[in-house]
């Protein structure tokens, strides 16, 4: 279990590595500092629809590339 865990930290790294860097930035401030999207959108300099839209196309981007490599979300 423990391993699976490493290769799936792993993917993530990967993962978020390929991401353009504003894509990646909002997704860590979403998942990992779990940020409200009205902070979000508010330290970007963005609307909170396009908070939510890059959020959403980022988390589908993740479902396919983990679905690629071979784990079911």
């Amino acid at each position: 279990r423990q391993m699976e865990a490493k290769e799936l930290g792993k993917l993530l790294d990967l993962f978020l590595e390929s991401l353009p860097k504003d894509s990646r930035l909002i997704f860590l401030r979403r998942y990992w500092y779990v940020d409200s999207v009205q902070s979000i959108a508010a330290r970007y300099a963005i609307k909170e629809n396009t908070a939510k839209s890059i959020l959403f196309r980022t988390r589908e981007k993740l479902r396919r590339y983990l679905a690629g490599e071979g784990i079911i979300v």
